[in-house]
């Protein structure tokens, strides 16, 4: 059992953990020092009530998180399987209801009812604001900033600010000599 202090980082409540102490599923990866914020559910429940679509024995997603980041409540990682297949003559899953339609039961069959866009990978010191989006494909760089309630659908550069639905770049956090310097030092580290 972890201790309390190694789950919340701060005395004053139980609404903030370090995901990397209580996400449990070897398909998510979780940096050191990464938090995350919910007051509205326990925050322990994060794999459960926040990476939402996930089957990875069907795709083999990851969800891959990196070190210092700062998820708000409600930040939601959506996976393929949220997907119904567009080139398809309708989008209904029937695979997924093998036993109704005497479809094959084997995972790579059923994976074939939606597109497959892969892992979502989140750089280190990303902070995601509350009710953010971010679907299966996407990877967001290093220092990002993703705000409130943004649905972030292509991959995001390093030290950008993006928001909106679907997110648009807003401004970068420094001028690009800054920004290099910043990959260069690799502070996380």
């Amino acid at each position: 059992m972890v201790p309390d202090w190694k789950i919340y980082p701060r005395s004053q409540g139980h609404s903030t953990v370090y995901l990397k102490n209580v996400v449990t599923n070897p398909d998510i990866e979780v940096g050191e020092y990464t938090m995350y914020d919910d007051f509205v559910n326990d925050p322990r429940d994060f794999q459960k009530n926040n990476v939402l679509y996930h089957y990875p024995e069907c795709n083999n997603d990851k969800l891959k998180i990196g070190k210092f980041c700062s998820i708000a409540c409600g930040a939601k990682f959506i996976f393929n399987a949220a997907n119904h297949a567009l080139q398809s003559l309708s989008t209904y899953p029937f695979p997924i209801f093998f036993e109704e339609w005497n479809l094959p039961t084997d995972t790579a069959s059923i994976a074939k009812a939606w597109d497959s866009h892969g892992d979502i990978n989140v750089g280190n010191d990303v902070w995601i604001g509350y009710e953010a989006v971010i679907f299966s494909g996407v990877t967001i760089g290093d220092g990002a900033i993703i705000g409130t309630r943004a649905v972030v659908t292509k991959d995001v550069p390093p030290y950008t600010i993006v928001g909106g639905v679907p997110a648009k770049p807003i401004r970068k956090r420094f001028d690009e000599e800054t920004v290099k310097k910043l990959e260069n030092i690799r502070w996380w580290n």
